[in-house]
């Protein structure tokens, strides 16, 4: 279909993960692989993170680090200082990108933290252009912002840094394909999403939704006609594979709804 990244997981959480990792290199994708993990542990080396190591050693051809960007999250669940989280920002996407690999920064809770402290936001962004991220991805990780905030906030990204944008937007307000849309509009450039919008909680981004609008209402080439064509049988196929009915109102994808036929029979008066 023309899918330019798909993130396989986490090496370093689960067997099954690992196992998945050995075995889709059987498979010679076109698309990019893509391992996901986080910034190594507070006060420590990247040569001693378990976890960044399972990274490198996944086969993946990039990797995508999910960072803390909200000034809130780095006292509260890392307990650390501001100025540790943004050497533990630019110290493990150096490490992954002097691997070899592809470095991809997953900027989390990055529209809370920049309602909230927008230089520290940015500032952690900087730090992951600085190590050499090849696309800055901001998460929408709650799913609450609204179209309008994701506008304005990108657009102020887009024009103090100088690396290419992502948008990664949750669906907790149902709104996940209009932000990311929005997101485009303003400079954004990667879209991550899932077919069918599958996700935690409310869901993901919905590329079945995103992929036609952009490319059919907003003028946007992503992929090849024929490519698209191929969108409604994806949809289908990973609704099985998921064991998730598709949903009959989905948008683009849905199978046309059948005819209800009635039969009606004269009764004696």
């Amino acid at each position: 279909m023309g899918v330019h990244y798909i993130e396989g997981g986490n090496p370093g959480s689960n067997s099954k993960d690992i196992e998945f990792f050995r075995r889709i290199r059987e498979l010679k994708l076109r698309s990019k692989l893509t391992a996901f993990g986080s910034t190594r542990r507070k006060n420590s080396s990247c040569e001693q993170d378990v976890n960044l190591k399972h990274l490198i050693e996944s086969g993946a051809q990039a990797a995508t680090l999910v960072g803390k960007t909200w000034d809130f999250h780095v006292h509260t669940a890392l307990q650390t200082t501001l100025d540790e989280n943004l050497a533990m920002i630019y110290e493990s996407l150096a490490f992954v990108k002097n691997s070899g690999m592809e470095a991809l920064f997953d900027a989390e809770h990055f529209f809370d933290g920049y309602k909230a402290n927008p230089e520290y936001a940015l500032a952690a962004l900087y730090k992951a252009k600085e190590a050499g991220a090849g696309w800055i991805v901001l998460c929408d990780t709650n799913g609450g912002t609204l179209p309008g905030e994701i506008s304005e906030i990108v657009s102020r990204v887009v024009s103090v840094i100088d690396a290419p944008i992502g948008i990664h937007a949750h669906n907790d307000c149902e709104l996940a394909v209009a932000n990311t849309l929005a997101a485009i509009s303003a400079g954004a450039r990667q879209v991550q999403g899932t077919i069918n919008g599958y996700g935690e909680r409310c869901g993901n981004a919905n590329l079945c939704s995103i992929l036609p609008n952009l490319q059919l209402k907003m003028g946007y080439s992503c992929v090849t006609d024929d490519q698209l064509k191929m969108l409604t049988n994806a949809a289908r196929y990973v609704s099985e594979i998921a064991n998730v009915h598709l949903a009959v109102n989905q948008p683009y994808v849905a199978a046309p709804h059948s005819r209800i036929k009635a039969a009606y029979t004269s009764r004696p008066s």
